[in-house]
């Protein structure tokens, strides 16, 4: 998961005419960019009596988590593309629908599905191989932290270091939109941004202002993988912190890398498998860590939760994660899924898109939003699903036959 993000300001400005040297060897796609439609993507119109569970789900909880998407819109101009290559059309396509949703009583479920049949129309999201889709879970950790360094508190959570460059390269060629790269300036060139491993043996201890210092290195992991979390702090208040940015390199996964090692078999590698093993084994923890040689750096927010890619607080058990290629931001999506308890229960329920991640990668990819502290921690850990989603557009934009 990926929280709010935003561009930093660039540090040094007069080697801005030396960005671009190496760049496009670098290039990757970042969720802060627009983002150019993905090939071999379809979205077939569906019936609403194909929904599998459609008339089960109690809709209205899905309400808070909708108004809050459509806060998002209205402060978007009426021509803002909602999503690439116009597939959930313009801010202004769903200002009527807004209006009513906005309108509607908290816990009326039967007067939002049909609002929702009358107003919008399902689409099943397929991909160019149509591989059923897959679904996992992430949540909101609670970590213990001082804003202080002493004691026993000596992990660092860290803020944007100063030598932090992000470029957006559509900047300087359009053929680039889309694509950016972070980065520092050395010697007048700008070059990789430091590996966790790197950062983690200090490399950026005169660099980076530590917002908090934690009691365990494992709880700033997970707090890193999930890109927000709650901070206790020793006298009982709390607050939060969220994404500031991020080193440039993807996420690798400690759970394949175990697993490889075989340290791990395929069916036990949750977060809880992978601690213990960790605990374990002390003496190798902080290299096995850097295996994930991606790096989040925080800032401190208020609010009631944390804030997804769309600029929005998530709500939880409504609010996913999607690859914005494929799914727009804001919008409403129809899931069924494999519930993480397995048997035969079922996620089949009305969720909004409005997160992204960078492990969050193809048409029908999503990551479940459980909530906070250890309840959402144990289903999201478990949460390894085989689904399908369908998102609705509203019904003005539909062609007519």
């Amino acid at each position: 998961m990926s929280a709010a993000r935003h561009a930093p300001r660039f540090r040094r400005p007069r080697a801005l005419f030396l960005l671009l040297a190496g760049a496009i060897a670098l290039a990757s796609c970042d969720s802060e960019d627009e983002l150019a439609p993905a090939a071999g993507t379809s979205y077939t119109p569906v019936a609403y009596e194909s929904l599998p569970g459609w008339g089960a789900d109690p809709l209205a909880e899905a309400l808070p988590a909708w108004v809050q998407s459509c806060a998002s819109l209205a402060r978007m101009s009426d021509d803002t593309k909602i999503g690439p290559d116009d597939i959930a059309g313009t801010a202004a396509d769903w200002r009527p629908i807004c209006a009513r949703i906005t309108t509607l009583p908290d816990r009326d479920s039967a007067a939002l599905r049909a609002l929702i049949e009358a107003e919008l129309v399902p689409l099943h999201v397929r991909g160019a191989t149509d591989d059923p889709g897959l679904f996992t879970g992430y949540f909101e950790p609670i970590i213990e932290a001082a804003r202080k360094h002493g004691g026993d508190y000596v992990e660092p959570i860290y803020a944007l270091p100063d030598d932090h460059v992000f470029v957006r390269l559509g900047l300087f060629d359009p053929e680039l939109k889309g694509h950016s790269i972070v980065g520092r300036v050395e010697d007048g060139r700008l070059i990789p941004y430091r590996k966790r491993g790197e950062i983690e043996a200090g490399a950026i201890a005169e660099l980076a202002e530590p917002l908090f210092w934690a009691r365990d290195i494992l709880d700033v992991f997970i707090l890193q993988v999930q890109g927000s979390g709650v901070v206790a702090l020793p006298g009982g208040d709390r607050t939060r912190v969220g994404f500031a940015g991020h080193n440039g390199y993807n996420y690798g996964s400690l759970g394949r890398e175990l697993i490889a090692r075989g340290e791990l078999d395929a069916g036990r590698a949750g977060w809880d498998d992978i601690r213990a093993w960790l605990e374990a084994n002390p003496e190798i923890m902080r290299e096995t860590l850097a295996v994930n040689p991606r790096f989040i750096f925080f800032r401190e927010i208020d609010g009631d939760g944390p804030t997804g890619a769309a600029g929005v607080t998530l709500t939880a058990e409504r609010s996913m994660a999607v690859d914005p290629k494929h799914v727009p931001l804001n919008v409403p999506i129809w899931l069924d899924a494999e519930h993480p308890d397995g048997g035969d229960k079922r996620l089949r329920r009305l969720m909004l898109a409005q997160d992204t991640g960078n492990a969050i990668r193809g048409a029908v990819r999503g990551d479940f939003y459980w909530g906070t502290g250890r309840a959402a921690l144990d289903k999201a850990s478990r949460m390894k699903s085989r689904g399908a989603y369908y998102i609705l557009l509203p019904r003005a934009m539909m062609p007519t036959s």
